[in-house]
């Protein structure tokens, strides 16, 4: 399966993954600050329809952990964590992927990798669920709608 949203490229590569796909304006080195620095992350990651990022700690390292708190106008939270597992600067990050009210069974780990291209950069965000059902959930959710927000936000940031 491959569906387009935007700018965003969705597919399942296998039965427990979705892999998101989208080219930014930008040299690698500051699509992945954007990724690993709190104050470049709170501008974009999930700032849309009413959602601020109000928490977002991030320790950068193998082993060390990251958490978000998004707060809605109306005073609700959606807060979500993980460990990093693999930290290649500017290339590549893997870590676990949890939220604190789960909506699906398991833990998540998230791939995030960065190719360079004539001062273009593909990312390509691949997430391997628990089972092929919990990801056919995820793909049911307004999840693309959410991620092709977010990353129209990176792109404006990458302009500024």
């Amino acid at each position: 399966m491959m569906r387009n949203f935007g700018q965003l490229s969705i597919m399942t590569p296998t039965d427990r993954e979705i892999a998101m796909t989208r080219v930014f304006d930008a040299p690698r080195r500051l699509v992945f600050d954007a990724h690993t620095k709190p104050e470049l992350v709170k501008r974009w990651l999930g700032v849309f329809g009413g959602w601020s990022l109000e928490v977002c700690e991030i320790d950068l390292k193998v082993g060390g952990s990251y958490r978000y708190v998004w707060r809605n106008t109306d005073g609700r939270e959606l807060g979500m964590g993980g460990v990093y597992r693999e930290v290649v600067p500017g290339e590549r990050l893997v870590s676990t992927e949890s939220f604190d009210d789960s909506w699906y069974e398991g833990e998540a780990v998230g791939t995030l990798e960065l190719v360079e291209q004539g001062g273009k950069t593909t990312l390509t965000s691949t997430v391997r669920y628990a089972s092929k059902e919990v990801r056919d959930a995820v793909l049911k959710s307004p999840m693309e709608k959410g991620v092709a927000a977010s990353y129209d936000k990176l792109a404006e940031l990458m302009k500024a």
